[in-house]
């Protein structure tokens, strides 16, 4: 059966809460704009996925509404039409918003009698394989939705995400849930709700080194139960010291570090479902498993791959939580540290949220030299020998007790998104730790307007989901 879900935009959110829920406690309604990722098969539970994702809110003009009340809205179709219209032009999908102000929790017995015939205006005028959303918004802010496919079948959304300085998660039975007895003194402090929100995420880990190793031992021991793990190398002597769950024998016999760290994970005995894919995430077998996932963590020290997370963050409304650590330690007799900083970014399609490229934590030379090694292993060592591309340096410094408090880092601020630990303001865009200072630094970023990520020239694609070629990148 095809599961289906949806993603809003943060800034997206608050708008139809602007538009939807006004102070005459009368029910309104908007259009929004959607995209779409299509996951031929869902790595956990093996059916089709569509994730629907906000691209753009289109009210409905007060001068179209025929009636209202705090019970109904009536109002022509005028602006549907049009809303079709615009969809039809972007290759985007109608989701029909309206409100609920007396809270019934459910669609009433009115919308199931007049969406039929919508989806069918809809099917009559953009074709017969166009489909529309109905999604509630309620007055506590709750939502549910369905996706029409025809007038006679019609699916509900397995889960509607609110993604922005905050992540809010709607589904059917929140907050009814019991933990299980492993999490029981979590929810003590963090209440069941959260434990609730963990297990229902699908979570992806690029890179299973230092830092990616950790993050993945930590999303079981939080409740964290669907994981997909990213890597393409084997374990090695060198990685012992800082790569969890690996051991001497892993290491001589070359296993994949996918596989080690997966089975850690399981022998946890929490439940946990790991799948693994011993590849480079910029391969096209990962794109189903990456656009499945709900929050990726991105802890590979790869420029080429990092620049398509960062861009696939924008286009998917996925959060990407990227991670770096820095040491720099003078040559000197006794050495001391210049730079002993760790890092989380927070990449996502909201105010804020500038991306690696503004922030210069990519480089692109690196990446296109990367890029070539990879594609045509011999050019790249003919530039090489010709100093036209950068090589390997020396290895850098990492120390299992930085990497792993970065990883640390990176599930708290996930975990403030989805509770708030750190009251209103508590979210951070980008936070640097300089351990040997002990003080966290949040240093703002403006992005390059001309950026195509998240400049005005790139935010015409937020959301956009698939497009040709993926991420409008050059294959």
């Amino acid at each position: 059966m095809n599961t289906v879900s949806l993603t809003l935009q943060e800034q997206h959110s608050n708008y139809l809460h602007e538009l939807l829920l006004t102070i005459d406690g009368k029910e309104r309604a908007a259009y929004v704009l959607c995209g779409q990722a299509v996951i031929n098969a869902d790595p956990w539970d093996g059916q089709p996925h569509q994730k629907f994702i906000s691209y753009e809110v289109i009210p409905v003009p007060e001068d179209e509404i025929v009636s209202f009340s705090a019970k109904h809205i009536t109002w022509k179709m005028d602006s549907f039409v049009r809303a079709l219209q615009a969809a039809q032009a972007k290759n985007l999908t109608v989701a029909i918003f309206h409100s609920h102000r007396e809270g019934l929790r459910e669609f009433s017995i009115q919308d199931d009698t007049n969406e039929p015939d919508l989806i069918q205006l809809a099917q009559n005028r953009n074709g017969s394989d166009t489909q529309i959303l109905s999604v509630i918004l309620m007055p506590d802010g709750n939502l549910i939705g369905r996706l029409w496919v025809s007038s006679q079948e019609v699916i509900s959304l397995r889960m509607i995400r609110v993604i922005g300085q905050k992540i809010r998660l709607y589904y059917p039975n929140r907050g009814l849930g019991v933990s299980p007895p492993a999490f029981q003194r979590q929810a003590l402090a963090f209440g069941e709700a959260l434990n609730q929100d963990l297990s229902m995420l699908r979570v992806g880990v690029i890179g299973c080194g230092g830092t990616g190793s950790a993050i993945a031992m930590l999303l079981p021991k939080m409740g964290i139960r669907n994981i997909a793990l990213f890597d393409k190398d084997i374990v090695e002597d060198t990685n012992l010291n800082r790569l969890h769950g690996a051991r001497q024998p892993d290491a001589d016999a070359m296993s994949p570090k996918v596989e080690v760290v997966a089975k850690s994970l399981v022998e946890l005995g929490l439940g946990v479902q790991v799948r693994t894919y011993q590849a480079w995430i910029g391969e096209a077998d990962c794109r189903d498993p990456l656009k499945a996932c709900d929050v990726i963590f991105c802890c590979t020290d790869d420029h080429t791959g990092r620049l398509m997370l960062n861009r696939f963050a924008y286009y998917y409304a996925t959060p990407v939580f990227d991670m770096g650590l820095a040491i720099e330690v003078s040559q000197g007799e006794t050495p001391n540290f210049q730079a002993l900083d760790g890092r989380v970014t927070v990449l996502a399609p909201a105010p804020g949220h500038t991306c690696l490229l503004c922030r210069e934590v990519i480089n692109p030379v690196a990446a296109r030299d990367e890029a070539l090694k990879r594609s045509n292993s011999d050019e790249y060592e003919r530039r090489k020998a010709e100093a036209y591309v950068i090589g390997e340096g020396n290895p850098s410094p990492a120390v299992v007790l930085f990497t792993t408090e970065v990883a640390i880092m990176a599930m708290q601020e996930l975990v403030h998104r989805l509770q708030g630990f750190r009251g209103e303001d508590g979210a951070a865009a980008h936070r640097v730790r300089k351990f040997h200072l002990t003080t966290d630094r949040k240093p703002a970023a403006i992005p390059n307007p001309n950026c195509p990520v998240c400049g005005t020239t790139g935010a015409q694609w937020w959301s956009r989901g698939d497009v040709m070629p993926f991420l409008n990148l050059v294959e």
